[in-house]
């Protein structure tokens, strides 16, 4: 959290943790945004506030909507340490990057629009779960109406280019346009100064697949003039193996989190599954992730880690680093 915040804006933070209705969640985050200082040192803060309400207003206009709405909607829940969506165009090897990354098993053809439901997988970096979903293809002509609303409810965003398609670029710019559309915007940084609440942005890395592809190369370059302005660009091969581990941190990445192990007083560390927190979070972050009581019997914790010595006891207010170790006392 960045430091210098007005305790008006923790009591409205306060507030929003403990309100039940999606209302009255948006009237909370929206008097924190009014709140928060605007500066440097708070853009990452601005963007997540400006994503929270517009997350919480489409979840508001879809519960307004209730039986009248129409037709095949679907919701993946989210797990791991966050959701990560995979867009493209048809026949981009996007259900072939998925299986290459999961142990999931999605249908894989050498014709358009295979995918026609969202198909989810976990995908393992180093020892933390990050969930993958591959959605239906976007085209000029046709948009499953449901995959806008799953890719804003995402935490990230997989951009998927087929470099054997001598139009990848019109039809990646496709991609991009239609979702645009939606208020749906796929952007390589997220912006911290646009007040319209119902554009929603999604961090986004660039996948150029298919690199053992004919003409893969010259067609990467034109990726490149065109796409590397606007987000980060990793070639990969399926067929060969290649990228892969370069894809897999830096999907991770993508999240904006890092990992902190817990540990029981007189117990060894449980290194079984890390808790995943957004970076810059504290002591007190941890201890509200693993059980909401915890936030207020918390007295003090020790930390074996970053800028500290091994065991060192710290406050409610420590910062944490990945790969920390962290054991609270109440």
């Amino acid at each position: 959290m960045p430091a210098n915040l007005p305790p008006q804006y923790s009591k409205a933070e306060e507030e929003y943790r403990k309100a039940t209705g999606v209302s009255e969640r948006i009237e909370k985050l929206r008097e924190m945004f009014r709140l928060l200082p605007k500066h440097k040192g708070t853009e990452k803060l601005q963007s997540d506030l400006k994503q929270k309400i517009s997350r919480a207003k489409d979840e508001l206009e879809g519960a307004g909507a209730g039986v009248k709405k129409t037709g095949v909607s679907h919701k993946v829940p989210h797990d791991g340490a966050g959701q990560v969506v995979l867009v493209g165009a048809p026949n981009a090897g996007k259900s072939a990057l998925l299986g290459a990354l999961t142990h999931a098993k999605p249908e894989v053809a050498p014709y358009p629009f295979t995918t026609r439901a969202p198909y989810p997988g976990i995908m393992l970096w180093e020892d933390v779960p990050v969930q993958l979903v591959d959605l239906p293809p976007i085209s000029p002509d046709f948009r499953e109406p449901w995959v806008p609303s799953l890719i804003r409810s995402a935490d990230a965003a997989l951009l998927v280019a087929d470099l054997s398609s001598d139009d990848v670029a019109d039809e990646t710019e496709a991609v991009l346009s239609g979702l645009a559309e939606t208020h749906t915007e796929l952007v390589g940084t997220l912006p911290f100064d646009n007040e319209d609440e119902s554009l929603r942005h999604i961090k986004t890395l660039m996948v150029a697949s298919k690199r053992d592809a004919e003409g893969a190369d010259d067609r990467l370059e034109v990726i490149r003039e065109w796409f590397s302005p606007r987000f980060p660009i990793i070639p990969i091969s399926v067929e060969l193996q290649e990228g892969l581990d370069d894809l897999r941190r830096s999907t991770y990445d993508l999240l904006g989190v890092f990992r902190v192990y817990t540990k029981v007083p007189g117990k060894p560390v449980d290194r079984t599954r890390p808790f995943t927190l957004p970076i810059g979070s504290t002591i007190l972050d941890l201890a509200r992730e693993i059980h909401r009581d915890l936030e207020q019997s918390l007295k003090f914790a020790k930390v074996w880690g970053t800028g500290v010595f091994e065991g060192q006891t710290v406050k409610r207010d420590h910062e944490l680093h990945d790969g920390d170790v962290v054991e609270l006392h109440v």
